[in-house]
């Protein structure tokens, strides 16, 4: 789990931070934190992860539907989201489009293009949400440390 305490509650959130990298992807097109947007369905008291006594003597949360962050900043749960990513616009079979000159044109993409992102997109995933937690714990003990 990723310690308790990493983000903040207004800038430099968790969440935002987990988003802009993961944004900054090639072809993604949508970020979900715990329940996502499954969650705009529920009532507060249905989403809301009530702490309690953990087994190891620190608090946990009974559920994890906020996905690990809460108000910007780690719980520590484990963190939760999904990343979604737009099928590739380069596709082996001919396309309309339309030339300079405005005028409607077949376009045939020619040479070797990737027909999924889904190969390369877990392991950028992954490395993007590292580099944003290791610079998120960076700063938290930058501060501990003062």
């Amino acid at each position: 789990n990723v310690p308790a305490g990493l983000g903040e509650p207004v800038f430099d959130k968790l969440t935002a931070d987990l988003a802009k990298a993961a944004m900054s992807l090639p072809a993604t097109r949508g970020v979900e934190f715990g329940d996502g947007f499954a969650a705009t369905r529920l009532t507060g008291r249905e989403h809301n992860d009530a702490f309690v006594p953990g087994p190891d003597g620190r608090p946990r949360t009974a559920t994890n539907h906020s996905g690990g962050i809460q108000g910007g900043i780690s719980n520590g749960e484990d963190i939760v989201f999904r990343v979604a990513f737009k099928p590739t616009a380069t596709i082996s079979s001919p396309q309309m489009t339309v030339n300079r000159d405005n005028e409607p044109v077949e376009l045939a993409a020619k040479g070797r293009h990737d027909p999924c992102v889904l190969p390369r997109a877990v392991p950028l995933v992954e490395a993007a949400a590292l580099l944003t937690l290791a610079d998120h714990w960076l700063r938290q003990r930058a501060v501990d440390v003062l």
